[in-house]
């Protein structure tokens, strides 16, 4: 895109002195100064022309670290900006951002990395302070003509995308197993008054090694035994994130204005969100994060039972459910950064879809199910609760305005045996997850 400033200061002298001349040369008759006035009205207009038509042929190339940001942690980018001016003299270049990041970097070009040579570099950095999927840039200079008559501004590329996660929260270790191993398993009395060496062993099968074979078991045994082969079990977990818009309060398209722990959301991307959202997404990366770095192989699932990132932007493969080790932590904060609430949610009786029930209830989860919810009613508590018949143990935060609000469900979810409790805004994320490790976080009948 091309903006032309129709003519600087200079410019506009150039022309009042064309002007002047011309009267003067039709009210004395003097050739000269016909001559001058030409020359002082013709200089602008082909000035004007040049500038505009000629295009200078710079490449930008952006290069932003971390390549996903983090609320609260500062972003670099780096611009290599290869091309020469038009006519050796200097341009002002502009990075546009949004108004979130308040200041926009300028900078004089050329600025060589070798002495004459075609190549600048410039460096800026970013704050930001929420999350979203941004634009950065593009890249406009500010190119004149040799004698600063006329300016024009162009664009010089199409400006980068920058996504934003939310920043994840250190969580403390709690019991997520209930006595069991991490993938679900107990151990059976059979085994437990079993020996080690018959507990590790099997009986022999045609094609089995012979270095395998456990010959004090054997002996004891009467009957060729081998050792078993050792089995490893990827631990599992299930994450469910409420995106129901009724769940979280009003909420509204490209806010204007509303205050998320004391900033204002001005100038930030189109997202369907609200204060206690945000605090769920908080909770949700900090809760996948504490998970898949303890090695659980994760699968988040949304209300209705969909992978819990296929409407985010953000999301590096939106059709994904199962994210483990360190790249899962990566693409599920990816994810993160643009998930929205849902407002085209189930009728009211029908909070939580079919699809989620049977996702949860499919045999080979036995992990731990954790679920971010909003406020919910004792009839969608219900539903909920229902929900884990399958699970070795779940665990619930309700996000709510006051703990009082949330009471009635969290009766509901603890007498099914569900860790259950509320998250309010006095409240710090550890806390409440602490809070889930506690007694009073079961049901009160349960002792």
């Amino acid at each position: 895109m091309v903006f032309l400033r129709l003519f600087r200061p200079r410019g506009w002298i150039l022309l009042a002195v064309g002007a002047l001349a011309l009267l003067l040369a039709l009210v004395l008759g003097r050739r000269d100064l016909l001559t001058i006035a030409v020359f002082c009205c013709a200089l602008p207009a082909v000035a004007s022309a040049a500038v505009y038509l000629i295009k200078p042929g710079f490449t930008v190339k952006r290069t932003v670290t971390p390549v996903l940001g983090r609320v609260g942690s500062p972003v670099s980018v780096t611009l290599d900006v290869h091309g020469r001016t038009p006519g050796g003299g200097r341009i002002k270049l502009v990075e546009e951002l949004p108004v979130s990041f308040r200041d926009v970097p300028t900078f004089t070009h050329p600025h060589p990395v070798v002495p004459r040579g075609l190549l600048s570099r410039y460096h800026y950095s970013l704050h930001p302070g929420h999350r979203g999927v941004f634009t950065i840039g593009p890249l406009r200079g500010q190119f004149s003509d040799p004698f600063d008559i006329t300016a024009v501004q162009r664009g010089l590329d199409d400006g980068g995308r920058l996504a934003i996660a939310p920043a994840a929260v250190e969580l403390p270790s709690i019991s997520l197993t209930d006595g069991r191993g991490q993938d679900g398993s107990h151990s059976t009395p059979e085994l437990a008054h079993a020996s080690h060496d018959d507990a590790m062993t099997r009986e022999y099968r045609y094609g089995d090694p012979l270095r395998r074979v456990h010959w004090p078991v054997t002996a004891r045994q009467g009957k060729l035994m081998v050792r078993a082969e050792e089995s490893v079990t990827t631990p599992e977990a299930a994450l469910v994130i409420d995106r129901r818009a009724t769940a979280f309060g009003e909420s509204s398209k490209a806010m204007e204005r509303f205050q998320i722990a004391g900033h204002s959301m001005v100038g930030l991307p189109e997202l369907r969100t609200t204060a206690a959202f945000e605090t769920a997404i908080v909770a949700a990366a900090s809760i996948a994060t504490h998970l898949l770095e303890r090695g659980y192989l994760l699968r988040v699932l949304d209300h209705v039972g969909l992978p819990g990132f296929a409407s985010s932007e953000s999301a590096p493969d939106p059709g994904a459910e199962e994210y483990s080790g360190s790249q899962g932590v990566f693409d599920v904060a990816a994810a993160l950064a643009a998930l929205e609430l849902n407002e085209s949610t189930p009728t009211p009786q029908m909070p939580f879809a079919n699809g989620l029930a049977h996702k949860l209830h499919e045999g080979r989860r036995r992990g731990p199910l954790v679920a971010v919810t909003g406020l919910l009613s004792e009839a969608e508590a219900l539903l909920l609760a229902d929900m884990a018949e399958s699970t070795q143990s779940a665990f619930a935060l309700i996000l709510c305005q006051d703990p009082v609000q949330s009471e009635p469900a969290l009766e509901v979810l603890r007498r099914a045996g569900w860790r259950a409790t509320a998250l309010t805004p006095a409240m710090h994320l550890e806390e409440a997850w602490l809070n889930l490790d506690q007694p009073a976080a079961l049901a009160r009948w349960q002792g």
